[in-house]
């Protein structure tokens, strides 16, 4: 059973969601709370949750300040953005804090419970509204060669790098490259570390900004 847990502070909405969840067959709810000070102290008692959807504007603690905490102190746990904010900043800056995905909260119910299988079984769920704003906010409007990254790469470093930008997952990446997953997930490591980034799409948006992959 994958468990799920939510914070939003308008309660009908809260109260709605947590019932629609508990319908779909393999997720149940957790908790559920108004505000992220409210998230963190559950977690700190326990038990964790498996995905966190996590509304943006809260009370007391924000979206960004619980999605920023959880994927640096609670990094097992996915954290999915729910918002009625459809703007570009809004959306990339959830995802590079860590956000698996961003929902809107007016999405239907099929492509909610889609949504959540594949942050379960993929650990991410791109919908198109973060594929458009993704390649949107990332393409060159004076269609100027994107300048040569500072940070130097091995080659293999590379090749994962420009696979990380595919729908592979890791452990697909690992059978293309012929290694195990955990050399695999040694390089993905290496490169949070190296580029001092938290999550695979963080890793996608600073290959595109440099032009390792073409879009």
């Amino acid at each position: 059973m994958t468990t799920i847990a939510l914070a939003d502070d308008h309660q009908l909405i809260r109260k709605a969601l947590v019932e629609l969840i508990n319908r779909f067959e393999g997720f149940e709810v957790l908790f559920d709370v108004s505000h992220g000070r409210e998230f963190l102290e559950k977690i700190a008692a326990g038990p964790v949750p498996d995905i966190a959807l996590i509304d943006i504007n809260m009370p007391v603690l924000d979206g960004y300040q619980t999605t920023e905490y959880l994927s640096e102190h609670h990094p097992e746990i996915k954290c999915l953005a729910l918002s009625v904010d459809d703007n570009e900043e809004s959306i990339i800056k959830m995802l590079r804090l860590g956000a698996k995905g961003y929902l809107l909260k007016d999405t239907d119910t099929p492509q909610f419970k889609t949504a959540l299988e594949e942050v379960r079984d993929k650990g991410y769920y791109h919908s198109e509204l973060v594929s458009n704003t993704l390649l949107k906010s990332l393409k060159n409007v004076n269609g100027q060669k994107p300048a040569a990254p500072s940070v130097q790469f091995q080659a293999r470093e590379q090749e994962f790098l420009e696979l990380v930008c595919t729908e592979l997952t890791y452990k697909e990446i690992a059978d293309k490259m012929c290694l195990s997953p955990r050399t695999i997930d040694g390089y993905r490591e290496n490169l949070f570390l190296k580029l001092e980034l938290k999550s695979r799409t963080g890793l996608v948006l600073f290959a595109i900004k440099n032009g390792l992959v073409v879009v």
